[in-house]
């Protein structure tokens, strides 16, 4: 049986009254939407929050869930909107983190890979918090979540065409940003 069917079981079950079954699900998918939430933040906290209000969506409606995409794609789309709709209501310019510490195989932290993730890290978030909401979350599907044009376009309910206009202008004005940062 696929994820996607594992999933649609699940939720099948919690609709006949399985409270074990929707803990089984979030237990399964809840580090996905952390960090999802955080690369849109850039904060443990704000995350967490969206987190929660996301959990909350998910018991109240996941008797809506029409069983016509997979669970991820509904999920996403559900953080997603929720990030989204934090950053206005908080007036948030807060961007998202991207480069998590890389640990060595001995899963041991390799000091100068500290140094050059931090280095990174630290420009990186100062280039992305200058994209707009729109263009930072098509910049995460596509990059971090790894995600295809077409299943980002479920999620965000845009034309392919359009994603691939936002994600180029996202690009466009990242190296801009970049090359304006080096002159520094």
């Amino acid at each position: 049986m696929d994820e996607k069917q594992q999933d649609f079981n699940l939720i099948e079950k919690f609709l006949e009254g399985d409270q074990s079954a929707f803990n089984l699900l979030i237990k399964k998918h809840q580090q996905k939407i952390y960090m999802l939430a955080r690369r849109m933040l850039g904060n443990h906290l704000d995350a967490d929050e969206v987190v929660q209000e996301v959990l909350m969506v998910l018991y109240k409606k996941l008797n809506t869930f029409k069983f016509e995409s997979s669970f991820s794609t509904w999920l996403y789309r559900i953080t997603m909107t929720r990030a989204i709709n934090y950053i206005r209501k908080r007036n948030l310019t807060n961007a998202f983190s991207i480069f998590e510490l890389r640990k060595n195989k001995s899963n041991q932290l390799d000091p100068l890979d500290m140094l050059e993730g931090k280095e990174q890290f630290d420009r990186i978030e100062k280039l992305l918090k200058k994209l707009p909401p729109k263009q930072r979350e098509i910049f995460i599907l596509k990059n971090f979540e790894e995600l295809k044009y077409e299943e980002i376009s479920e999620i965000t309910g845009k034309s392919v065409g359009a994603l691939k206009a936002n994600y180029f202008h996202s690009v466009n004005k990242l190296k801009e940003l970049l090359v304006k940062y080096e002159k520094k």
